[in-house]
């Protein structure tokens, strides 16, 4: 009897330094990093697709659902633009728009 004791305990602790294996440095677990990965492609693509805005200098981070838009656009309506397709894309729950306007 304390021998299967001892041997459900050692199951629970493996089982227990398992899951915790499964959160990575940031808090966030595999699945969060998969899903913050997945919408950064996703907005990375609708902004390359837009030839007409030319927002290829746009960096994208996702973290959370939340996706942050830094770097630098020539006008206004590039930044507006920018902010609209990150919007559009599946699993966004926020933009942060930090681009700067810098003309040429």
């Amino acid at each position: 009897m304390r021998l299967m004791t001892v041997r459900m305990l050692l199951v629970l602790l493996m089982l227990g330094t398992l899951a915790a294996g499964c959160q990575t440095m940031t808090g966030k677990s595999a699945g969060e990093n998969v899903d913050d990965a997945k919408i950064t492609a996703s907005v990375k693509s609708k902004l390359v697709a837009d030839k007409a805005a030319n927002l290829t200098r746009v960096d994208v981070d996702t973290n959370n659902g939340v996706v942050s838009l830094n770097g630098i656009v020539e006008t206004p309506q590039q930044k507006v633009r920018a902010e609209q397709l990150a919007r559009e894309a599946s699993g966004v729950q926020r933009v942060v728009n930090n681009l700067q306007v810098q003309r040429r």
